[in-house]
């Protein structure tokens, strides 16, 4: 069978990937699984919060965009993230000044999270068409003093920060500015470019942890808000309700989207944080990150029952919450 772009689909992780993961370790916390965001060691009598992404579908600030998805992987445990390394990888013909822009960004993008750059590797690769990075972002925190992804319980409200569709609008009115500039407004597209710096969830998802009242918290990167949401879910068993009018989307994803025909709910994400709070802590969580100006709405909230995963429409309807098969980025690069 031949996969999709992005990610691997669920069920190749669980025959091909979840059964060949070397020997058990008692101090493995929380390894692989579906829908988590990084793994949990245990390091003496502290916890080791690890996780790795690449950055495969972006050019520009691609070393930028590296040290905060990977450390927004580690946020969303309630953890600040302390270190990061890297692989990159370069195409053929790559320039000394190429490595000089990738390493400044993620330079600059660290020492403004507070991150320790601790190594890595870097190489020229045959038959690339573009540069990949491979980071891993790592956190220390006390035991019980964190979250995961499938922390939620039935009943628990859905909280979603700033909006959908945040990377992949800064990725494409970056990317794809002189095909976008044709028919889009250049001042909504120069906006969209500045989105980017939005993509950090740090602060957000710290600031929820330690209010009080988060279950678990998800940034969604590939697959966007719906993939997202059904990553949490599935970690959790649950299933969920999702209220299609609560999802902000920003007028620059918007038109974006409907100019490369794509659906903003299934475009990358990272920039927005999914969170799960107990129904009580809701109205609190959505306050406090509002007090510090992140936009914060509750979007949905956990069901019991697994099979039920609905998405309901601004005229009442529901319809069943689409998972996407393949992030939307690649069909609008494609196009």
């Amino acid at each position: 069978m031949k996969l999709p772009m992005g990610k691997i689909p669920p069920g190749t992780l669980k025959e091909a990937v979840f059964k060949h993961l070397g020997v058990k370790n008692q101090d493995v916390m929380l390894g692989p699984a579906l829908g988590e965001d990084g793994a949990v060691v245990k390091v003496g009598d502290k916890m080791l919060i690890s996780a790795m992404d690449p950055i495969t579908g972006a050019v520009e600030r691609i070393g930028w965009l590296a040290v905060n998805i990977n450390a927004n992987d580690v946020a969303t445990f309630g953890v600040q993230p302390l270190f990061f390394s890297s692989c990159i990888l370069l195409p053929e013909n790559s320039t000394e000044k190429t490595v000089q822009e990738i390493c400044t960004q993620m330079g600059s993008a660290a020492e403004k999270l507070g991150v320790a750059i601790i190594g890595g590797h870097s190489e020229v690769t045959p038959e690339l068409n573009r540069p990949v990075i491979i980071g891993c972002a790592m956190g220390v925190t006390e035991p019980g003093r964190y979250v995961t992804s499938g922390g939620s319980k039935p009943g628990d409200r859905l909280i979603l920060t700033k909006g959908a569709g945040i990377e992949g609008t800064a990725v494409l009115a970056t990317d794809r500015y002189d095909k976008l500039k044709k028919k889009l407004d250049e001042k909504l597209l120069n906006s969209a470019r500045k989105f980017y710096e939005q993509i950090s969830v740090v602060q957000e998802a710290v600031l929820a942890f330690n209010t009080g009242g988060v279950t678990a918290m998800h940034d969604p990167t590939e697959g966007g808000i719906a993939g997202g949401i059904h990553e949490m879910a599935d970690a959790a068993g649950l299933g969920v309700k999702v209220f299609e009018q609560n999802i902000h989307i920003a007028q620059e994803t918007s038109q974006i989207c409907t100019f490369f025909r794509i659906d903003p709910l299934q475009l990358i994400s990272s920039g927005a944080l999914l969170i799960s709070v107990k129904s009580e802590a809701a109205e609190k969580v959505t306050d406090e990150l509002s007090n510090h100006g992140i936009k914060a709405a509750v979007i949905g909230e956990f069901l019991r029952n697994p099979d039920e995963r609905v998405i309901i429409h601004a005229d009442g309807s529901a319809s069943p919450l689409v998972r996407p098969i393949c992030d939307h980025l690649w069909y609008a690069l494609e196009r």
